[in-house]
């Protein structure tokens, strides 16, 4: 049986709100500063790319100027966006969990700024000067475009979509990940207000080489008395390197009388620091 639990790490609920709201109050502007930088570089940077693509290389000389000012925007723009993300990151909180949460949060107004900036590119886009064929060079004779020309083409309408269809995959995984966490803290709360407590204690414990956030993760196996015999679960805890568990630390175990399976295991309050 696995289970899961930190100890010397807070797990209060109203730091998991906290962290909540930070991410919305970040998500914003984040989200905003992704879709300036959809926008400066679907018109500054993959516009210009587009045209050359197509046979259209003096596309450089009279779009020059407006070409440079929104690279110029895009670096700012970019800039911002990724400090913003980065926030987000940490925003979510410092334990593995809310890493993750925030990383998946800031992945979702990356693909969801970037595909409402290229969006409202769409009509600003620079239409090629021929549809179907490339533009002689030279002397030659114009070519019929490839399967590549076409995708290339039809670019302005793929940036936005794909980045949609990533944001919208990001909403259902973080969704997913929402449901079950909220499935996993309403089986905590049930074993804490229903099951029966007992004492466990650690018998053996493995550094598993990880730190998170500087605390060093280990998995230990712990033993309590149940109604059938002793039993052992296996679980991880992530610890202060002082509070670091050892062989014989006492710990809380709930469990289910009807569900033996079912476990929560938590550091016991009247216990001191591992020796």
């Amino acid at each position: 049986m696995f289970g899961a639990f930190d100890l010397g790490l807070s797990g209060d609920p109203r730091h998991a709100r906290r962290a909540g709201r930070r991410l919305w109050l970040l998500g914003v502007p984040t989200t905003l500063a992704w879709a300036a930088v959809g926008w400066s570089g679907a018109l500054g940077l993959l516009d210009g790319f587009r045209l050359m693509s197509l046979n259209r290389v003096d596309a450089w000389g009279a779009d020059a100027g407006p070409a440079v000012s929104l690279v110029l925007f895009f670096s700012v723009a970019i800039t911002v966006a990724s400090s913003l993300g980065f926030a987000m990151l940490w925003g979510g909180g410092l334990s593995l969990s809310r890493l993750g949460i925030g990383f998946r949060a800031g992945s979702l107004t990356t693909a969801l700024g970037v595909a409402l900036g290229s969006g409202l590119a769409i009509p600003s886009w620079t239409p090629p000067e021929s549809v179907g064929q490339r533009l002689p060079f030279l002397d030659g004779k114009a070519e019929p475009w490839s399967d590549v020309d076409w995708v290339v083409y039809y670019e302005p309408y793929l940036v936005p979509a794909v980045s949609a269809l990533a944001a919208l995959v990001l909403i259902a995984v973080m969704l997913r990940a929402f449901l079950a966490d909220a499935e996993a803290d309403d089986r905590a709360e049930a074993l804490r207000r229903h099951g029966r407590q007992v004492t466990g204690h650690i018998t053996h414990v493995e550094f598993t080489n990880v730190w998170i956030m500087g605390h060093p993760r280990f998995v230990v196996h712990v033993r309590f008395p149940a109604e059938a015999g002793e039993r052992t679960v296996v679980t991880t805890m992530v610890t202060p390197l002082f509070q670091a568990p050892s062989r014989g630390s006492a710990v809380l175990v709930r469990y289910d009388p009807q569900d033996p399976e079912t476990v929560l295991v938590e550091p016991d309050p009247a216990a001191g620091p591992a020796t």
